[in-house]
Formats: C-alpha cells, structure tokens, sequence
C-alpha cells in the first residue's frame, strides 16, 4: 500500500509539473502567433530559411497517403523543445506551401517519430504543432517512446490530456513501424521509418533552392520584356539618319542583351531538368516519388513560358527591327535625294551654258571627252539612276512610306531624261563642228600637200620637156582630188552647218577658203610655166646655190639673218624656197600664237584659282581638305610661268621672221624647261587632291567668276599638253628646213626635248618606287627603265634552284642607273589619270661595280645575262623585242666601260712605280692606244668588241695589281661565265678563249646573215665568203665580199657571229649558250 501511495504521490506530482509547462508554453505560443499575425505576410523561398531547413527537424519525404495526403515527417530531434517559435513556424509554412494545391487541399498527414525520447517530448510537438500548423491535417500518427516507463506515462497521460491537443483529426499512439506500416504503405515511407524510399534532405533543399531562383528569373525576365515591348511601341521615329541609325542601334543592343538573358536562363532551366532527371539516367527502374514529380513538372512549365516568351518577343521584334529599318532606308533615301537633286541641278547649269565649238578636230574631240569625262567624274546620273532603282525595290518591298518615296523617284528620272536630252545635243553639237572641222582640216591638208608638191618638183628635171611633162601629170592627178577635199559651196556651209557657226568659226573657214584660192592660182602659174616648158625644148639651167659667206650668222640674242641674192638663181628654186618658208612661218606663227594662249591660262589659273585661295571672302567656301594645300594643288606653275612670260615668250618673239633659227632659243633655255619633271612628279598628288575637293563651292564659285566651261582640272593639264607639243612643232620645223642653216640646232633642240620628256617620264616611275631604303640620287643618273622577263641561277649552298627558276620567269621592272641596278616588281594600277600610274615595289639591287654581262643568252635573240660574284649569280633578263635587249646591252657596257676607264685612270696614277707604261697599257686599257682612236669610238657611241689576248692574259696573272680582287676580276679560267664586267677588260667577255679569240686577216665563210647599220657598213648573206683586210682603229675589220666584191666595214663582234667552218678551226664558247666556229686561210 505504501509503494501504492508513494507511486500515485509521485504520479500527481509529475501530472502538476507537466500541466505548469503546458501552461507556460501555450502562452509562448499565442505570443508567437500574434507576433507572427503582425508580420507582413511574404511567400517564404528555400534559400530564405535554408539554415532552418538543414536542422531537419520537419521534412517533406514525397510520400503520400492512400488518399493522396502529403506525408510530413518529424523525425527524432532532441533539441526540439529549444527551436524558437519562428523557425518552426517558417519551416512548417514552408513545407505545406511545396505540395501542389490539389494535394494541400486533402490535408497533412504527420508521422511523429518519438520512438527514443520521453512523454513530454510526444506532448510538447503536439501542443505546437496544434497551435500553429498552418495547412489542414487529415491525421497525425505517433511513434511513442519504446522504454517501458515513458511507454506506460505515455498511454496513460495521451488519455488523461487528449482533449488538451484541441486537434480536429484523430492523434494515433503507435507502439511499433509495423503499426505505421498499416496506415501508410512502406513504399512511401523513408528507411529510417522501415519503408524502401531514398530520401536526401540535402539534395531536396538543392533541388527546391535551384526551382525556385529559376522560377523567379523567369518571372523578372516576363517582366523585363513586357517593360522593353512597353519602350519599343511607344518609340517615334526620328527625322534624319544619324538619329536613326543610333536609336536602331541602342534597340538591336538591347535586344541582344535580353536574348542573352533568355538564353542562359534557358540553359539553366535545361540543367536544373537534367539534375531532377538524373537518378532516371542512372538507374531506368528507377521510381520518382510525388515531390520530385511535381518538381519536374514544375521546371518544364517553366521552360516552357521561358519559349513561349522568347517567340512571342521575337515576333514584336521583327516588327519593330523592320519598322525601324525600313525608317532608316527612308531617311538615307531622303537625305540622299537631297544630295543628288542639287548636283543634278549644278550639272544642268553647266551642261546648258556649254557651247564652245573648238578650233580644230583634236580640240574638238578633246572637248567632246572633256564633256564625257566632266559627266564620268560626276557620276551624277548613275547615282540618280541607281538612286531610283533603290527607290522601286523600297516600293516593291512594301515600305510604309510608299506615298512619299515615288513622287522623288518620278522626279529624279525626269531630270535625269532632261539632262541626257541636253547632254545629246551639244554632243550632237560638237559633233557637227567636228564635222565641220574635218572638212576644213582635209581642206587644208589638201592644200598643204599641194605646196608641197609644188615645192618637191625637182627644178632641173624641170627643165626638160619631158620632166615638165610628168610635172604636169603629177599636177592633173593631185588636182583630180580636189572634188574630194576642198570645199567647193560656201553658202552651202553656211546653211548646213549655221547652228554651230560661230564668228571665230567662220572666220576660220574664210581662211581655207582664200588659202585654196591661192594654191589654185599658184598651180595655174605653175601650170602655164610647165606647158610653156613642155611646149618647146629649152636648155636645162643648173640651180646655184647661195654662197657659204652670203650667209650671215646672227647674234643669238637678236637673230637677224641679211640674205645677199647675187641674182644667180633661178626662179623656179626660188619658189620652192618660198614654199618651204611659208610652211615654216605657219609652225612659228602656230608656235607663238600657243604659247601666248599658254602663258594667258596660266596667269587665268593662278589669279583665277590660286589667289583666291588666300582671298579672306573665300574662306569660308574652302573645305578643310584643301587648307594650306596650295603648293600641292598648282605644284611649281607660278616658276612655270614666270619662265614663259619674262623669259620664254620674249625670246621666241625674236625668232618671228627666223623660225629656222628657233633651235637655239630651245637649246639655249633646255636646263630651264626642266622644271617641268618637277611639276609633272606632284601631278599625281595634286590629281588626287583635286579628286577630293573637285565638287566643293569654292571651285565652282572660281569656275563661275572666270566663265570657264572646263573645270580646274582641265587647266592643270595644260603643262603637260605643253612641255609634249614643243616636240611635235620642233618636228614640224625640222620637216620644212631640209639644208636650211638651223637645221642641226633644231635637230639638237628635238633631241633634247625628247630627253626631257624622258627624264619626266623616268622621274614619274623613280617616285612610284616602294620599299628601298636608301637615298635613289646616291645611284646617279637613271639611264633606262623597263619591265623584263627575269630568270635566277644560283651556285651558293646546297641546293640549286636553276631548273625550276628557267620555268617560272619574274616579271620585273629594271632600273638602271649609273651605280646600280634595281630589280622591282610592277604593282598593279589603280585610279585614274595621273593616279593611274603604276607602282614599283622594290626587290633587290646589283652594284655596277660588281656586274658582269652576257650579251647573247641560251640562244635567244632578246635574252641576255647580267652576272655577278663570277656568276655565282645569274639573271638571265628577256625583253619584248631585240631592239629593246641591244639598247639595253649597249647601255649596260657604256656604263661599265666609264667605270673600267675612271678606274684604270686612277690605278695608273696609284700604280705607276710598279708597272710600266706599256705593260699598264696593256693590263688595263680594252682598246686601241690610241687615244684619237679613242675619243672617236666614244664620239660614235661604238662598244669595245675586239680582243686582246696580251690584255686577257696580264688581267688573269695581275692579281696584284692595286684595287682590283678577285670577285671583281671575275676572270678565272675555271668560271663557265662569259660576258662582260666593269672589272673585266671588255674585249674580253668571255674566260675560256681569253687568249685565243683574236681575229687575223684571212677567208671566212659567213654562217648568218647581216645587215648593214650604216652607210659604210658591209652587208653580208649566210654562204658568203669574206675576207678580213685590215683591222680599223674604232674596233671594226675592213672586210671583203667575194661574192659580191662589195667592199665595207664589220664591227668585230658580229664577225665572231658571223664568220665560220674551214680546214682549221678554234671554238668560242659563251656560258654552254651557243657555239661559233671560225677558221682562217693564210692568204
């Protein structure tokens, strides 16, 4: 009874102790929740309470019930009762908001696993989970404790206290899992509750974190669409291009950053579905619990929005992109319209005022391609044409703007229909003059040939009858052309052609007209002279010449020429004189009258263009391009023209009534017109200027002031049509003063020009040369330049690429000067005009001092070699013609042999203790001692080609001889080279026969044929017998044709060619190229 008492004593204690905790924690608790009531109420995300979740002490298993209830489970915690109300809160709101609504709405069931703790563990997670579990319960199940005491406190105070919980679904007291497993299946159960599935709380909080961040990107990314949708139809278009075009911009940029965003929450979405997938790929049996289900369903109803949005903003975009586009296509169609319809109105301007009607068919023609060029240059109406035709496809394209775009398009090709129009006629206008021109110029060149047969009928066959006779035929046969040539109506021209004739025009066809005239009534004298002639025989009379000393040489200064007629010649050579004179005096007179309208377009650019540049009113008008530019833009014209008009002009004045004196004046002021190559080496950059400035007002307000129908461009030409027409008048002077005593002074004067014009050209390629390092005037004067066929041979290290190079020719462009030869490589031309001028890349350069060459190659008339370090290099160098390769060859050898002269010039004075006279005559001089023999061959440009075996041989053993080595001798025997170096002796090219190539008189057959280059020059057939008389002292043999028993001279290089087989015979090889055989007989 005592132990009885003492047990229900105890128990009553226990049951007071238990019912003052309760107390107290349901106050904790409805202090709690009303803390929690005041809180704003925020959907609750994984990663907010993360740290929560991780304690475990509630979880979400993905079970279900029969019924389909979601199972949460409590598993043993024993720190539970020291969880703050508000993580407990957090997390159970949490969990009952992860089930789906449909789930949610059939209510909780709790699986409270309590199996190793107390009775007041079981009460105190009811009493909390009766107070504040947020979702609907359908049943609460609980494992009690398993020890015998807190099993038996437990059934008896569950009973005593069940009212307590105030729960409105029946609390279950199990004892056992085997009890659990009757009310939920073990497949929905975790292990550690006896069931079969796997359950990680790590990777669920994973999986339920990764959800809901992708969950809510998708959301923001919604709402960020909609918000640029939202700016993108509320945008206006902009009005110019430059807005346009920075707003399509600032849209696509955005665009792309919202597709990246969409993109990588896609691949997001993608990855997060792979890891839900994962144990399926792992294991195919394997089962997903209903969590996972529905997190999988979760992520694919977020992708798919993800592709749904991403469709339908690329659909609202396209429509913006395009509406933006085509905006833009409207605003540089407008802007463009602008452009080109003041152009064409320009053009208009200009082509309507243009009527010249020019002076002669060249100037007319030259008109005519200024007017086309004027038209290619602009390049107005193919812009406005392909302005039009852009205009149609933004019509056929269905632009928004279709009511705006085609009046402009209309309007372009009307204008454009209008400006052709006008173009056509005054092409067809100087068609017309041209026309006309032609007529006047046959005529006149009818007239011109007429004078001169009047003046090329001998006088002395004159003289005869039967001369006469044929006089007069030539006569009858030159006048029955006339129909064919002369104008014949001139009321006829006038009303054919009145709408191009100007008064200038008519002026100029009244001159042709009187100058037939008067060459018909010359040939009428003529006529009745000749018949009188042929009528009766008379006595031939021999023409006298003027005496020498009748001739007074005048002053170049002041060219007066007093002529004393003695009255010695017939009046016939009279005539023809005259003849010739008056021709002469149309050139001069064709001379003066140029170049004052040359020196006047000068001073008309200069004032017109170039002093306006510095006119502060014009200012404005200039483009920055073309700011302190001036130097570049008119080059050197201002020294140009002070040459011509103080100084050019004046003197060829003085030469009026003497235009067969002329020569001098141009002889006289040569180094002064070789300001020219100045001005002609900036043309390239003043062209390209002019290009970029041509369209400016400044030009066009120039234009307008100065009445010019051809632009600047057209003046700035005017130089180099210049400096080439003076060789054309020279040889029209030179033609009409046939033994005239200015003959050889205009010769000179021609010669000398040409050499100008040489030199400009020259200096036009120098200036394109890229890519050489040095300084171009330290080689000296350029001689020639050309483009070559280039073959390499090289015997330095271990392989040779001689086979290959001779099938794979270069194409090289060749300069050579005095010091140096370069190698380049033609670039290819771009441009126009002088922009057009090819460029010149530098590849390698040969020093004159260490060639050597070959005149005659692999038996090729136009090859030859160009050698060095004893042929350890070779350029084997063709050109297009033979003619181009002997200049070339020539050339070559004159430069050599001035630096062979000025070297043994100096090694004689160097050397004079250590070698005699003779023997240094011998070593170092390739020609003939004698020195008038000497100053001749260099009067007449002949080239050293006789040999000298002493020479050879003192050149081969003299190896001491100062300022000569070895690599410059290039004279070893065992070298297959042949040719010739400026460190070489001449006459001897080639090594192998240095002492045996010698020519000696005697009888040879010739083997090739030769012609003669000169009057005193022997031609010769191949089968000819010759004989060599005697060497002459300019290296040429006196040779003998037996044949013919013609007799002349041969140079004796070409007799090394020429001559060939007999009873004895000696071989001459040049490099294995090709082998000549001769053979003397003693006679």
């Amino acid at each position: 009874c005592f132990d009885l008492f003492c047990f229900l004593f105890c128990l009553i204690c226990f049951c007071l102790f238990h019912l003052f905790c309760f107390v107290h924690l349901f106050c904790l608790i409805l202090f709690g929740a009303y803390e929690i009531m005041q809180q704003e109420s925020s959907p609750l995300c994984a990663a907010d309470i993360s740290l929560d979740l991780r304690k475990q002490f509630a979880f979400l298993s993905g079970g279900r019930g029969q019924n389909g209830s979601p199972i949460i489970i409590f598993p043993e915690y024993p720190a539970f009762s020291e969880l703050e109300e508000q993580e407990f809160h957090s997390v159970l709101t949490y969990l009952t908001s992860v089930p789906s609504l449909g789930s949610t709405g059939v209510g909780f069931i709790l699986v409270i696993d309590r199996r190793q703790d107390r009775w007041a563990s079981v009460k105190g997670t009811l009493l909390r989970i009766a107070g504040s579990f947020p979702g609907n319960l359908q049943l609460v199940l609980v494992l009690r404790p398993t020890a015998l005491f807190q099993r038996t406190i437990s059934d008896i105070f569950f009973k005593l206290n069940k009212d307590e919980f105030k729960m409105k679904v029946p609390v279950i007291m199990l004892s056992s899992v085997t009890e659990l497993h009757s009310y939920i299946d073990r497949t929905q159960l975790t292990q550690e509750l006896g069931g079969t599935q796997e359950y990680c709380h790590e990777k669920w909080i994973s999986h339920r974190t990764a959800i809901e961040g992708f969950a809510q990107m998708v959301k923001k990314m919604a709402q960020t669409l909609q918000s640029f949708g939202t700016e993108l139809a509320e945008t206006e278009l902009p009005n110019d291009v430059e807005a346009t075009s920075n707003l399509l911009t600032v849209h696509t940029e955005k665009k792309d950053t919202m597709k990246e965003d969409l993109r990588i929450a896609l691949c997001q979405g993608s990855r997060l579905l792979e890891s839900i997938n994962e144990p399926l790929v792992k294991d195919p049996d394997y089962t997903m619990n209903h969590d996972e289900l529905e997190n999988l369903a979760t992520v694919q109803r977020l992708l798919g929005q993800l592709d749904e949005t991403e469709t339908a903003f690329d659909d609202f975009w396209d429509k913006h992109q395009t509406k933006l586009e085509q905006c833009l296509q409207l605003r540089h169609f407008e802007q463009d319209f602008r452009e080109v319809r003041a152009h064409l109105d320009m053009v208009y301007d200009r082509v309507s005022g243009f009527s010249e009607v020019g002076i002669s068919p060249a100037h007319v023609e030259h008109i005519l391609k200024e007017l086309t060029n004027h038209e290619d240059r602009a390049c107005v109406l193919d812009r406005a044409l392909a302005l039009a035709c852009d205009a149609d496809q933004l019509i056929e394209a269905s632009h928004y703007a279709v009511d705006s775009i085609l009046p402009k398009c209309s309007e372009l090709r009307a204008v454009c229909e209008e400006i052709s129009g006008v173009l056509e006629g005054k092409k067809a206008h100087l068609l017309k003059a041209m026309e006309l021109h032609q007529c006047l110029e046959k005529a006149t060149k009818w007239c011109d040939d007429g004078i001169y047969l009047l003046a090329s009928q001998p006088v002395d066959k004159c003289q005869s009858q039967d001369g006469a006779e044929s006089a007069l035929q030539d006569m009858e046969r030159y006048l029955e052309t006339a129909n064919q040539h002369k104008l014949t109506d001139l009321s006829g021209i006038w009303r054919d052609y009145e709408s191009v004739l100007t008064q200038d025009f008519k002026e100029q066809v009244d001159k042709v007209f009187q100058k037939q005239l008067s060459m018909q009534e010359m040939f009428e004298k003529r006529r009745v002279s000749l018949k009188k002639l042929a009528a009766k025989q008379t006595r031939p009379v021999q023409p006298v010449a003027p005496r020498p000393e009748a001739i007074i040489i005048p002053p170049i200064s002041s060219p007066e020429i007093h002529l004393q007629n003695d009255g010695s010649r017939h009046p016939s050579v009279s005539d023809e004189e005259e003849n010739f004179a008056v021709l002469r005096r149309h050139v001069m007179n064709e001379l003066l009258e140029t170049e004052r309208a040359y020196v006047e377009e000068l001073l008309c650019v200069l004032e017109g263009y170039g002093a306006e540049m510095d006119n502060p009113a014009m200012a404005h008008l200039i483009p920055n391009t073309l700011l302190h530019k001036k130097d570049i833009l008119f080059g050197n014209m201002p020294e140009i023209y002070q040459f011509h008009k103080k100084t050019f002009l004046r003197e060829l004045e003085a030469y009026t009534d003497y235009p067969e004196l002329v020569g001098r004046c141009f002889l006289e002021r040569m180094t002064d017109l070789q300001i020219y190559e100045k001005y002609c080496q900036n043309k390239p950059r003043s062209e390209s200027l002019w290009r970029q400035c041509s369209d400016c007002a400044f030009f066009q307000e120039c234009q307008k002031k100065l009445e010019h129908k051809l632009g600047l461009d057209s003046y700035l030409l005017k130089p180099v049509q210049r400096i080439t027409k003076y060789q054309l008048l020279l040889k029209e002077l030179l033609k009409y003063s046939k033994g005239c005593e200015g003959e050889d002074d205009l010769q000179k004067a021609l010669s000398s020009i040409l050499g100008i014009l040489k030199a400009v050209n020259d200096s036009m390629h120098l200036i394109a040369i890229t890519g050489y390092e040095g300084n171009l005037s330290d080689l000296g004067r350029l001689m020639m330049q050309g483009s070559f066929s280039v073959w390499t041979e090289h015997k330095k290290g271990h392989v040779k690429v001689k086979d290959l190079a001779r099938f794979k020719p270069m194409q090289r462009h060749l300069f050579l000067h005095e010091k140096a030869l370069l190698f380049c490589k033609k670039r290819e031309e771009n441009g126009e005009g002088y922009e057009k001028a090819p460029s010149y890349s530098f590849k390698h350069s040969l020093s004159m001092s260490a060639v050597g060459i070959t005149e005659n190659a692999k038996g090729d008339n136009k090859k030859f070699e160009i050698w060095c370090n004893s042929r350890e290099e070779v350029y084997i160098v063709q050109a297009s013609t033979p003619e181009i390769k002997t200049a070339w060859v020539t050339e070559i050898r004159k430069v050599l042999t001035g630096q062979l002269k000025a070297y043994r010039e100096a090694s004689q004075q160097k050397s004079s203790d250590q070698l005699t006279p003779t023997s240094t005559s011998l070593t170092l001089s390739p020609f003939k001692t004698n020195p008038k023999t000497l100053k001749k061959g260099e009067e007449k440009k002949t080239e050293p080609t006789a040999a000298d075996s002493s020479t050879a041989t003192l050149l081969k053993n003299n190896d001491k001889v100062k300022g000569f080595s070895k690599a410059s001798l290039s004279v070893d025997a065992s070298e297959e080279n042949d040719g010739y170096s400026s460190a070489e002796d001449p006459m001897n090219s080639d090594p192998e026969d240095e002492g045996g190539r010698k020519l000696s008189p005697g009888s040879y057959v010739v083997v090739a044929d030769h012609d003669k280059s000169g009057p005193q020059e022997l031609t010769v057939k191949s089968g000819d017998t010759v004989q060599l008389v005697r060497e002459g002292d300019d290296g040429r043999w006196f040779v003998r044709n037996l044949r013919t028993n013609k007799e002349g001279w041969v140079t004796a290089a070409n007799l090394l060619t020429l001559i060939g087989e007999s009873k004895s015979s000696q071989s001459l090889s040049s490099s294995g190229n090709t082998t000549s055989r001769f053979s003397s007989t003693t006679q």
